[in-house]
């Protein structure tokens, strides 16, 4: 949460030439509705089983680059299809980046606590190894332009894929 992914995601499917998508996007076209209201009406496990839908369905497409929701790694679903499937780049940010990041954006659901910085360590702490354990590269993007950033990417991506694969 707030590393960076879509930002980063569209310069990078900008410089490679495909196309970018975004679980969340997808999520919020296909249902008429966005995150916030999702999670109110059918609660973390309700928006967990779209997103697993979505991400089985696009990570079967071929030369695109996707971004994910922050907590998607936490189904071991998405992380087979993930790993399977492309070549995964985890976007680390410190606390303090993302807690500077998000603010206090009403379209965050899993920040709207009192303790934000708290709840990001929470989360940092159970989806960190995660995303370790599946990614080919990682990248921290506490400093850094978004342009820079991206093509650092794209050049670790050629060298380690040979463009062949999917990037999420």
């Amino acid at each position: 949460m707030g590393a960076g992914k879509t930002a980063i995601g569209r310069e990078l499917a900008r410089l490679l030439g495909r196309e970018f998508l975004d679980t969340d996007q997808e999520i919020e076209h296909r249902t008429g509705a966005d995150i916030p209201l999702i999670f109110e009406k059918e609660g973390e496990a309700g928006f967990r089983r779209r997103e697993r839908q979505v991400i089985e369905e696009l990570t079967q497409r071929q030369h695109i680059v996707l971004a994910t929701g922050g907590g998607a790694v936490l189904d071991a679903a998405n992380r087979a299809c993930l790993r399977t499937r492309g070549f995964v780049i985890y976007l680390k940010a410190s606390v303090n980046a993302q807690a500077d990041r998000t603010g206090h954006n009403p379209r965050r659901p899993l920040l709207t606590t009192p303790d934000r910085e708290a709840r990001l360590q929470e989360l940092f702490a159970v989806r960190e190894p995660l995303y370790q354990n599946i990614a080919q590269l990682t990248v921290i993007t506490d400093r850094g332009r978004v342009k820079q950033l991206a093509q650092h990417i794209q050049q670790e991506f050629e060298k380690a894929a040979g463009m062949s694969s999917s990037i999420c």
